[in-house]
């Protein structure tokens, strides 16, 4: 059975897929979607495939390569975006989609939640643990800066640290907004990280990543994951400096310092050279007076400890006295001890003499013969004997020379050490002592009164003598002082004396 015949046009697949492009493409050719980012995927060719959703419906979404690669934010599931582009059909699935030409946040809400979402990702991975964190160097000799070379950051930078304290500064030009800035500022820091200590392009000792301020936007590159990680691994003590002191961004709390701003981290990089050459000078002033002060009370304890020592003529006064006196018996002791050595000497050579051997062998051979002993016998034991006494006299005369010998040795050590201990030894130097009339020693010149008479002694001999010249005399107690004569004194008149036989 055939169909009736009909008068509706008949389309072919393609015809109808077009026909439904065209008027979704000319009815919505250009609209903005608010919604949710569910899935994201990009592709090897470069374009992006999204779905856009709310609680009720999903729209799929494709943003081409060109597009993707000037997008403002890096697309991520559960983001709240504004998409605008145009409504257009995929013939290939029979499907719609949205054709992305721009994506932007909905609303800077949107990108908080999102910051603070990913700031307690990577809290919990401890990247901002305070632990990690290093101490800036007091001077470094090499400053790193990643910043862009044309702005007025770089500017500010290098104007602060020739006013503070100059020093040697590296540039690693690098974008610092926009879409691709993360992969730049995060290569700038790993590039600073490889350079080898002692090469050719000297190694920073501290790195400043600084960008003036902007909005949530324009710093969203300092905020994603690359950068933040980036500053974490550096092995370089780094110091952000990202905005305005309002600014706040993830790079701040990975770095090991933040400054509010560019101009503030090379502050907190280098000291001021004025201050350290002022406070080197206090140090020194301090130095020198700590010095002094210790010396003084050193030199006034000195002084003070010999106060208590006294002076050395009361230390050493008796005890010379106890020498002198000493050596005055030292001498009548030598001559004593050397006599009963000559004496005890004398003694024992008498005992040893040849006639009193003769004596003693006459007396035994008196007894021999009152014995009525054999004449042979007795001669050898006569002659044994004499041999013996012989050896006996020998040993004595050796044991009496040698005694002898240490004694005139003991004799003349004690006869030098009375010569080096005698007040006689002194005398034949040149010196004198002075006796008054009842033979006490004078000491000072106070003691020697005008015309009194004395005895000189020398080493040779003695001398009488008499005073003469003024005498200090000593002030009377109980007078009035006497007036001060203006009129010049005459110097004091040497004292003399005189010698007489």
């Amino acid at each position: 059975m055939t169909a009736p015949p009909s008068n509706i046009r008949e389309y072919t697949v393609a015809e109808l897929s077009g026909d439904l492009k065209k008027t979704l493409e000319d009815a919505y050719g250009h609209v903005r979607v608010r919604g949710e980012l569910g899935r994201v995927t990009r592709a090897g060719s470069g374009h992006m495939y999204l779905d856009l959703k709310d609680d009720r419906a999903v729209i799929s979404s494709v943003v081409w390569k060109g597009v993707a690669a000037r997008l403002p934010i890096d697309p991520e599931q559960g983001m709240e975006v504004i998409a605008t582009g145009k409504i257009s059909t995929f013939p290939g699935q029979s499907r719609y989609q949205l054709i992305i030409d721009h994506l932007e946040p909905a609303g800077v809400g949107a990108l908080m939640a999102l910051l603070e979402e990913r700031k307690k990702k990577l809290a919990a991975e401890g990247l901002f643990a305070a632990e990690r964190k290093r101490a800036i160097p007091f001077l470094p000799e090499v400053i790193g800066v990643v910043t862009s070379p044309s702005g007025a950051v770089i500017r500010d930078i290098l104007h602060r640290l020739r006013d503070r304290f100059p020093r040697h500064v590296l540039v690693w030009p690098t974008q610092v907004q926009g879409k691709g800035a993360e992969v730049g500022i995060a290569s700038a820091i790993a590039g600073f990280n490889a350079l080898e200590p002692g090469g050719q392009v000297p190694r920073p000792d501290v790195l400043i990543v600084a960008r003036g301020g902007g909005s949530l936007e324009d710093l969203w590159c300092f905020n994603e994951e690359m950068v933040v990680r980036a500053a974490a691994a550096s092995d370089i003590p780094l110091i952000s400096a990202v905005g305005h002191e309002t600014d706040t961004t993830l790079i701040d709390y990975a770095s090991d310092r933040r400054a509010p701003t560019p101009t503030a981290a090379a502050e907190m990089a280098v000291p001021v050279r004025s201050e350290l050459q002022t406070e080197l000078l206090n140090k020194e002033r301090r130095l020198i007076g700590a010095m002094a002060q210790g010396l003084e009370r050193q030199r006034a304890a000195l002084i003070s400890a010999g106060r208590g020592l006294g002076r050395p003529e009361d230390v050493l006064g008796m005890a010379g006295q106890r020498l002198d006196r000493a050596g005055d018996k030292l001498a009548g002791a030598a001559r004593l001890r050397f006599e009963n050595l000559a004496a005890r000497l004398a003694r024992v050579g008498d005992r040893v003499r040849p006639s009193t051997l003769d004596q003693a062998l006459r007396a035994k051979e008196a007894r021999l013969a009152a014995a009525r002993l054999p004449l042979n016998a007795t001669r050898a034991r006569i002659e044994r004997e004499a041999r013996g006494l012989v050896g006996l006299q020998e040993r004595a005369r050796a044991a009496a020379e040698r005694r002898l010998e240490r004694a005139e040795k003991q004799l003349g050590f004690a006869g030098q050490l009375l010569n080096s201990l005698s007040y006689e030894g002194v005398l034949a130097r040149g010196y004198a002592l002075v006796y008054d009339e009842a033979g006490a020693l004078v000491r000072s010149a106070e003691a020697a009164a005008p015309g009194a008479a004395a005895e000189v002694r020398f080493a040779d001999g003695s001398r009488k003598v008499v005073f003469d010249g003024d005498a200090k005399t000593a002030p009377q107690s109980g007078g009035s002082p006497k007036k001060k004569s203006t009129a010049p004194k005459p110097g004091p008149a040497p004292a003399q004396t005189r010698l007489f036989d």
